[in-house]
C-alpha cells in the first residue's frame, strides 16, 4: 500500500479547477488539496496518481458490499441493457420483486414501498404522509440532526450549519438528543434516567398543538457524529409518541442494511417497531436510490395523486436487490456484529494510547471517535480532527468527519471486511495520531 502520495498530477488539478469553476462552491470537498478519484475495488479506492486507499468511509455510509461488487453491477450492467427506465408510470417486474422482498424483511406489519431517488426524497415522502394521516401538522425531531439537502428536510436538521439559506422550521419542534457524551442536560447516565426521553414530551407539551403527526430520528444520528442512544431510550419516545397521537419515522438512510450489525434496521436494536422507515445510501451501494416503507393502512392515507420519475427505477431496483442478495449469501449481517465488535475493541485500545480521543461510539460497522483537546473540559479538537483527516489520507486510509463541532471522526467500511482489514486500518490510524501535532 502507498504510504505517500504521489505529487499532485495535471489531470487532478485540471479536475478540481474544473470543479470549482462549473459546481456550486457550497459543495465541499474533503482535504486541503482534494482527492481526485480514479477507480475503486470493494475496500480499496485508487486516486488518478495511483495512489491506493484503504476506505473506511465508503461514499459516506453508502458503500456497504465494497466499491463495484461483481456481484451487484453484474446485475446492472444485464438490466442497462434491457431496460433502463419507465417511471412509476408502468409497473416493471425489477420493482415488485425489491418490494416484495423488503415487505420479508422489515418489521412489523411495514409492507408498502414507495421508491425515490435519495434520502432527502425519503423523508419528504415520510412526513408528507404523516401529515396527511394525522389531523396534526406537528413534527418533533432531535437536536443534532440531519435529515437531507431540501427545504424541509433541513427544517427537520438540527446543525446550524446546514441550516442555512433562511430555513423556515413551520411546525417542526426539536427536542433534545440523546448525546452522553456531553448531555444536554448536564447529567450522568445511567443516573440520569434517560431523562433526555423525556424532554421529547415536553416539547410536545410546549411547542406543538398538543398532538403531533410524527417523531423523526436516526437510530444513531450519523452526520451529528454517530451519537448513540442508551439502550431504554426509544422505547421510552415510542410511548410518548403514541401517548400523543403521532407516528414514529425512523430514518434509516445511515443505519439501514445491517450496518449495525445483526439486523436489518437500525431502530430493532432498541426493539422498537417503527410506523415508517426511510433509508437510502448503503440501499443500492452507491446507485441513487430511496426508499418510505409503512404499513397497508398509512400508505392508503396518502391524499392526492403520487409519482416518482426516477424513484423504482429498474437499474437502481435490481441494485438494491443484489445488495440485499449479497448480504443474505455471505451473512454480512454477523459478519458486521462480528467484525464490527473487533473495530470497537481496537478503536477503544487506541483510545487508551491517545488522550485526544474522548469518546468511541458507534455499533457494527459504524464507529466513531470524537476528539477533545482536554478530557475533562471536553473541548472540541476541531483543528485536530482536521490535522487526522490530512494524515489518514497521506498514510492510506479514508474516513470521515462529522459531529456539530466538526470533531469527530467517522468510520463507516463496508459490511464484508475481515479482521485483517480492521488491523490494517487500526495501524494506519494509529501511525496518523501519533503524527498529529498537538
Amino acid at each position: 500500500m502507498t504510504t505517500t502520495p504521489k505529487l499532485t498530477t495535471s489531470r487532478s488539478e485540471e479536475a478540481i479547477r474544473k470543479h470549482k469553476e462549473f459546481i456550486w462552491p457550497s459543495v465541499a470537498n474533503y482535504y486541503e488539496h482534494p482527492l481526485v478519484a480514479d477507480h475503486a475495488s470493494m475496500q480499496y479506492l485508487w486516486d488518478l496518481e495511483g495512489n491506493k486507499y484503504l476506505d473506511f468511509f465508503g461514499g459516506i455510509v453508502t458503500i456497504g458490499v465494497g466499491h463495484c461488487n461483481p456481484k451487484v453491477t453484474s446485475k446492472i450492467k444485464t438490466q442497462v441493457d434491457k431496460l433502463q427506465h419507465t417511471s412509476t408510470l408502468f409497473p416493471n417486474e425489477a420493482i415488485v420483486a425489491l418490494a416484495e422482498k423488503l415487505a420479508e424483511i422489515t418489521p412489523g406489519k411495514l409492507q408498502k414501498s414507495f421508491f425515490t431517488s435519495s434520502g432527502t426524497e425519503a423523508n419528504e415522502a415520510a412526513i408528507l404522509l404523516a401529515r396527511s394521516a394525522s389531523p396534526s401538522y406537528d413534527i418533533v425531531a432531535l437536536r443534532h440532526a440531519y435529515s437531507g439537502g431540501s427545504a424541509l428536510a433541513k427544517s427537520v436538521t438540527a446543525q446550524s450549519a446546514w441550516r442555512k439559506a433562511g430555513v423556515i422550521s413551520v411546525g417542526v419542534s426539536h427536542a433534545v438528543n440523546p448525546y452522553c457524551y456531553r448531555c444536554p442536560l448536564h447529567l450522568k447516565y445511567p443516573e440520569c434516567g434517560v431523562a433526555c426521553a423525556n424532554d421529547v414530551e415536553g416539547v410536545i407539551q410546549t411547542t406543538t398543538s398538543g398532538s403531533i403527526a410524527a417523531f423523526i430520528a436516526e437510530p444513531i444520528q450519523g452526520v451529528g457524529g454517530f451519537i448513540t442512544p442508551p439502550p431504554e431510550y426509544f422505547k421510552i419516545v415510542h410511548r410518548i409518541v403514541k401517548n400523543y397521537g403521532g407516528l414514529f419515522i425512523s430514518d434509516e438512510v445511515q443505519t439501514g442494511w445491517g450496518r449495525t450489525g445483526r439486523k436489518w434496521w437500525g431502530i430493532e436494536q432498541w426493539e422498537v417497531t417503527p410506523d415508517i422507515i426511510t433509508s437510502a445510501k448503503s440501499m443500492a451501494n452507491g446507485v441513487p436510490a430511496g426508499v418510505t416503507i409503512t404499513t397497508s393502512e398509512l400508505a392508503g392515507k396518502f391524499q392526492g395523486l403520487n409519482i416518482a420519475t426516477f424513484g423504482g427505477n429498474p437499474i437502481t431496483s435490481v441494485a438494491a436487490r443484489a445488495v440485499i442478495e449479497v448480504i443474505e449469501e455471505e451473512n454480512l449481517l454477523e459478519n458486521t456484529h462480528v467484525v464490527g465488535g473487533y473495530f470497537r475493541k481496537k478503536l477503544e485500545e487506541l483510545q487508551q494510547k491517545y488522550p485526544l480521543i474522548g469518546d468511541v461510539r458507534g455499533m457494527g460497522m459504524m464507529q466513531a471517535l470524537e476528539l477533545v483537546k482536554d478530557r475533562q473540559t471536553k473541548e472540541p479538537a476541531a483543528q485536530e480532527a482536521n490535522q487526522i483527516m490530512e494524515r489518514t489520507r497521506a498514510n492510506g486510509l479514508l474516513v470521515g468527519k462529522g459531529g456539530l463541532y466538526s470533531n469527530t471522526i467517522r468510520m463507516a467500511p463496508p459490511m464484508n471486511i475481515s479482521k485483517a482489514d480492521v488491523d490494517e486500518g487500526i495501524r494506519l490510524l494509529d501511525k496518523s495520531f501519533s503524527e498529529v501535532r498537538i
